[in-house]
């Protein structure tokens, strides 16, 4: 999957630098979990953890693409971490 297929939606799509050229648009609780590969609940839980960087926009959850990727590189460090002390 790539960023194009999770910003798409059936009536419109976003492109990075639409609204201002160095805005990076934000994901809902949908496209993160379809980028992710997890259940949107799970990670609408982990947004309200503080386990995933979010950011609150009424009472929905948005997420920068960026940071999920930063997320997931810093969680395969950790673990490759952990398995080296092991």
């Amino acid at each position: 999957m790539t960023n194009d297929d999770v910003l798409t939606s059936s009536t419109q799509t976003i492109e990075a630098g639409q609204f201002a050229p160095n805005f990076e648009p934000l994901l809902t609780s949908e496209q993160a979990a379809k980028l992710l590969f997890i259940h949107e609940k799970t990670v609408q839980s982990f947004a309200r953890s503080g386990k995933l960087p979010a950011i609150r926009v009424g009472k929905s959850w948005r997420f920068r693409a960026s940071a999920l990727d930063a997320w997931v590189n810093s969680a395969l460090q950790s673990d490759i971490q952990s398995r080296r002390e092991s």
